[in-house]
């Protein structure tokens, strides 16, 4: 069974190309709240709905001093691509190997149409400005995800 994050523990470190290539790290967010959320695959019709989810909801996450970092296994092109074609403005990253979803929990073992299979776990976590886990959620659905975190947050 994948190991999963709690509140309270340290949020595992990471630096991961975006879209563009560049090197984005969780220590770039150091001292601020950030969402750090785990999907299976760009440009799918559940992945597409919650990126555009964050997206419409990210002046009010903003507000509430929240940043979004989206993470899945898909190169940077792809990122790139599905970043463009969604007009999405927060960082996707990319974990090909998945060793940052592992770190966080958020790949292993989970059902997929009543079979279990290796793959990607759609998770959410809160990071605290001290680098805590202050919300780990696994297992979201990714449509009515964003809103359920607003209420969560009181965002």
């Amino acid at each position: 069974m994948t190991q999963r994050l709690q509140p309270g523990d340290t949020a595992p470190a990471f630096t991961l190309p975006d879209a563009d290539g560049n090197s984005v790290s969780l220590a770039d967010y150091a001292g601020r709240r950030v969402i750090v959320y785990f999907y299976p695959a760009a440009a799918t019709p559940g992945c597409t709905k919650q990126a555009g989810d964050f997206r419409d909801n990210l002046r009010e996450l903003n507000a509430a001093g929240l940043d979004v970092v989206g993470i899945s296994p898909d190169k940077p092109a792809k990122l790139a691509t599905f970043r463009d074609a969604e007009a999405l403005t927060f960082p996707l990253l990319s974990d090909p190997d998945r060793t940052v979803m592992t770190a966080w929990g958020a790949f292993g073992e989970k059902k997929l149409y009543g079979k279990t299979v290796q793959g990607v776990i759609r998770s959410t976590f809160l990071v605290a400005e001290d680098g805590t886990i202050a919300t780990a959620q696994y297992n979201v659905r990714a449509t009515g995800h964003v809103a359920k975190l607003r209420r969560d947050l009181s965002v």
